[in-house]
């Protein structure tokens, strides 16, 4: 099991995963979106990652509308998504992870899931030749239900589930649900918490999540990888407390 956290997109990368390896993290889960993530010196990225061996994984701008059905606006999203694939895998990268689009002519509603499964199919194939696995993240509906995801998972070759724990605790199917009908396929993981309502992004045991059991159905699955802890505060300081605090948590009870 690997504990990382993800950078800041409003701070430079540079200092950011610098940060991220001075506070002892395993590795740095690379956002790249605006404003001051938008673009990735590659060389200087990876020289701080290997002074605090750090890895990465890759995590993508989460407004892109991929799966709008007009093919401009999807081949324009998949050029972005295929620039960070690059930067990805020459930063040795394994996972890239993408969000469900929601961006749909309200007419259309109804084929939102078929508009999703047919763009990334050839994303995933796009991934895999920068020897990468996409992994989707579940939010909120339909993207909330193993149903959906059993769906998308079964028709699209090569994609794997991006389980965020805090997502599940505002979204119609729970962690246990997830884990034990598609824990053989969760490829990343994020842990924040909430109070049930809106994605907080909290230090863990501050909201609902019953931890302790949230641990247990995870690594009843055999999971052992990579857990980003997506918890956010305008204050630095108070971020890295924060941060640690829930690292020990998790370490407490994974038994490490």
């Amino acid at each position: 099991m690997k504990i990382g956290l993800m950078n800041n997109p409003a701070k430079p990368v540079i200092d950011e995963a610098a940060a991220c390896g001075k506070a002892g993290f395993d590795f740095l889960d690379l956002t790249i979106e605006g404003p001051q993530a938008d673009t990735v010196d590659i060389d200087r990225l990876r020289a701080v990652l290997d002074t605090y061996g750090l890895s990465v994984t890759g995590h993508t701008d989460p407004c892109l509308p991929y799966a709008y059905p007009l093919q401009d606006v999807r081949d324009a999203c998949f050029q972005e998504l295929e620039r960070c694939a690059g930067i990805f895998s020459a930063l040795r990268a394994e996972v890239m992870n993408i969000h469900p689009c929601y961006y749909c002519p309200p007419a259309m509603k109804k084929d939102l899931i078929a508009f999703n499964i047919e763009a990334l199919k050839p994303i995933a194939e796009m991934a895999k030749s920068h020897n990468l696995t996409l992994v989707l993240e579940n939010y909120i509906a339909p993207f909330d239900q193993v149903a959906t995801f059993e769906r998308i998972l079964a028709e699209v070759p090569g994609l794997q589930l991006h389980l965020d724990f805090g997502h599940t605790n505002i979204g119609r199917d729970g962690y246990d649900q997830f884990c034990r009908k598609l824990g053989s396929l969760i490829g990343h993981v994020h842990f924040s918490d909430n109070r049930s309502r809106t994605d907080d992004h909290m230090p863990l045991g501050v909201g609902t999540i019953n931890w302790k059991q949230a641990v247990q159905a995870l690594k009843s699955t055999g999971y052992d990888n990579t857990i980003t802890l997506e918890i956010f505060c305008s204050d630095p300081l108070v971020q890295y407390g924060y941060l640690e605090m829930s690292r020990k948590m998790i370490a407490g009870l994974w038994g490490k």
